[in-house]
């Protein structure tokens, strides 16, 4: 394990979970990093951060669709208020009104506003004379807010998404373009409301911009949730981290993923960092934790020999366009031995996230063969999702599943489709089915 510190903020520790030995022709090294900030400014409450650290713009759709019901467009503005009143004093953050247009509520002119006592009150005001109509045009709310928070000199940039219908008013083609255009330069949170959104696209926009997704099925959930989220950006401290891997000649990386708090695959998210490395964005970090599960492939070697397999940091760009800052680092090692119970023993954090990934899998493998009238690939997917939430203590998600089937017998995986299932139940369970629980040390 090792640590670092920045001169302000929170301290990064790195520690490597692997067993490290190896057969005699033994290739394959697989470790769980985890990563945790401390001592940041989210200890006990709100940080007590620097005025002007962080800048949020608030997207909310405006669609014709957010009256029906009527709810849905008053948890919306009611939402939007908390969020602001959680606002530190001194955040940049300005409020976006999404149709198949973006236009600015508030405070306009391409600016951003600074919260205090008198510009919470005026983006309350503005809020209130907000009205639902027109279409849904996603891409251009984002280049919007990204326009907005491209002013601001804060370092953590950040946007919340609520939407409650599909992209309908502009080609898929140009939603991936806008958010290639916005990728490193803001993360974002993606909310749906209600059940006629899709959730590939709210979970997309979420992964692509290194945020959250989830559904708030009920428009009365949406205050809480959304005070919720700003809480999370107001504790954020360091931005724009990224995992550094380096590997030695000769050994080739197979995987690179986040598998807790949720699983995100991060291997098509690689840029080069000099010879032999390469960063994996992690977006903004506060007090947390998070954990990778990182797989490479080494030379084979004879009993007796080690070497270092990987080494994993945490880096932060210079401000002043010098070398990267490394905020903590951890080592992976293969050690070659004959031992057969040394060589076969399976790291209990690996074989964990293991499973967790495949749950994540077999519950949208699972979905997706209901949706398309296969009860039995639905049946065994679904009953395995069961199987292996129940053997990990993955409680929250053995209760989505037990939504959509009627669990028999969780050990054994064996289950039966119900009948009947509720729209949020399945939208709720296939939105969340990448959230995973820790490790039980």
């Amino acid at each position: 394990m090792a640590n670092f510190s920045k001169p302000t903020g929170p301290q990064f520790s790195v520690d490597v979970y692997q067993n490290e030995f190896l057969p005699e022709g033994g290739r394959d090294v697989n470790a769980i990093v985890t990563v945790t900030a401390t001592g940041g400014g989210t200890s006990g409450g709100l940080p007590d951060a620097a005025a002007g650290s962080a800048a949020v713009v608030l997207m909310l759709d405006c669609s014709g669709s957010m009256e029906y019901p009527p709810t849905k467009m008053r948890g919306a503005r009611e939402a939007a208020a908390a969020a602001i009143d959680t606002l530190r004093d001194g955040t940049a953050f300005a409020l976006v009104a999404g149709t198949h247009v973006a236009r600015e509520v508030y405070p306009g002119n391409g600016r951003l506003a600074v919260a205090d006592g008198r510009t919470r009150a005026e983006a309350r005001q503005a809020l209130r004379a907000l009205t639902a109509g027109g279409g849904t045009a996603i891409g251009t709310w984002l280049r919007l807010a990204d326009r907005l928070l491209s002013a601001a000199e804060a370092p953590i940039r950040h946007g919340i998404l609520l939407t409650d219908g599909r992209n309908e008013h502009e080609a898929p083609a140009d939603l991936r373009a806008a958010l290639e255009a916005c990728t490193g330069r803001f993360t974002c949170d993606a909310r749906g409301v209600g059940t006629d959104w899709e959730v590939d696209e709210v979970r997309g926009i979420a992964r692509t911009l290194l945020g959250t997704a989830d559904i708030v099925a009920d428009p009365a959930g949406l205050t809480a949730d959304f005070t919720a989220m700003m809480e999370h950006v107001m504790g954020k401290e360091v931005a724009d981290v990224a995992l550094r891997l380096w590997t030695p000649v000769g050994v080739e990386i197979s995987l690179v993923k986040q598998v807790a708090p949720t699983v995100e695959d991060l291997a098509g998210r690689r840029t080069g960092a000099g010879p032999r490395a390469g960063d994996y964005p992690t977006g903004s970090w506060g007090d947390e934790s998070r954990d990778y599960h990182v797989s490479v492939r080494v030379p084979e070697a004879a009993v007796g020999r080690e070497m270092l397999a990987a080494r994993v940091s945490l880096v932060v760009p210079d401000p002043a366009g010098g070398a990267p800052a490394t905020l903590g680092q951890g080592l992976v090692r293969a050690v070659w031995t004959d031992d057969m119970v040394m060589s076969t023993a399976i790291n209990a954090q690996v074989a964990h996230y293991t499973g967790q990934a495949e749950l994540a899998d077999v519950i949208q493998q699972g979905l997706d063969a209901r949706k398309s009238g296969d009860h039995d690939g639905a049946t065994a997917k679904l009953g395995r999702a069961v199987q292996l939430a129940a053997a990990s203590g993955n409680a929250d998600t053995a209760k989505l599943l037990s939504k959509v089937v009627d669990v028999v017998d969780a050990a054994t995986g064996t289950v039966r489709l119900k009948a009947k299932v509720a729209e949020a139940d399945e939208m709720t369970l296939e939105t969340r089915s990448t959230k995973t629980v820790r490790v039980k040390k």
